[in-house]
């Protein structure tokens, strides 16, 4: 099968560079799955998280929150706000943070920045889904 190169870039640093069979991530219109010699496309991101499949049944899942993906050619960049790997995901933290959010939203005060909590919860939400 042939592949392409991934990076993931966020402000601070290169979170993944390496070769790949597919990349699926989350973008506005729904679930994009890029395989090799995909048409030209930038898509902004949802809080996600993005699976890039390596070979075979291997893959790396990160957690991926604001953003955009862009593909040319054989290439896929991925440029994010933040980008997290499973090995750098609290847990516990990531846990307590999807608590906090949800019992935010629930309480529904009127000075509640809802759409704070709500990115609050899918950030939560996505780092849960990568450490699983």
């Amino acid at each position: 099968m042939s592949k392409m190169t991934v990076e993931v870039v966020t402000p601070e640093r290169v979170v993944y560079s390496g070769q790949a069979e597919m990349v699926i991530a989350r973008g506005v219109q729904g679930d994009l799955g890029i395989l090799p010699n995909h048409m030209p496309l930038v898509s902004p991101l949802k809080i996600a998280p993005v699976r890039i499949k390596t070979e075979g049944e291997k893959e790396v899942k990160m957690a991926v929150s604001g953003g955009f993906m862009e593909v040319r050619g054989d290439k896929v960049t991925i440029l994010a706000e933040t980008a997290e790997l499973p090995g750098d995901i609290d847990v516990e933290r990531a846990q307590a943070a999807k608590v906090r959010a949800e019992k935010r939203l629930a309480e529904k005060y009127a000075e509640l920045d809802v759409q704070r909590a709500e990115r609050a919860l899918q950030r939560a939400m996505a780092r849960l889904d990568v450490t699983k």
